[in-house]
């Protein structure tokens, strides 16, 4: 399934969406990116986050509290010997990021997302 990818993501955005890599924190095009608009999947262009839902946390990342409802997955991640929710597109299964219950009202949540695994529909 991950080869059909190959052509259509860069080196880097394969190893994060395919390969659950995580891209160095403030170097993504989306950390600090305020337009209006919705994040897609970068493999499968599923809407993932809305624009309005985005917040600066200061973790280098684009961050959401809310997320398009049926669009991601939730998947235990118990790696690098850290218990985490890690979040995929429910469509494709590209890795998108985990998501953490410290994030502001009304959900609570901050989906901490890699840059790399979106592209950006601006409205």
């Amino acid at each position: 399934m991950n080869d059909q990818y190959k052509d259509k993501l860069s080196d880097e955005a394969y190893k994060v969406c395919r390969l659950a890599a995580t891209e160095r924190p403030f170097t993504g095009i989306y950390n600090d990116h305020w337009l209006a608009g919705t994040y897609l999947c970068a493999c499968c262009d599923k809407p993932l986050f809305e624009s309005v839902h985005k917040f600066d946390v200061g973790c280098g990342r684009p961050s959401f509290y809310d997320a398009v409802e049926g669009n991601v997955a939730y998947l235990e991640d118990m790696s690098h010997n850290m218990s985490r929710i890690e979040i995929q597109c429910q469509h494709c299964q590209s890795h998108l990021g985990h998501v953490f219950d410290d994030g502001p009202k009304p959900t609570g949540k901050r989906y901490c997302v890699n840059s790399l695994s979106l592209t950006f529909l601006k409205t």
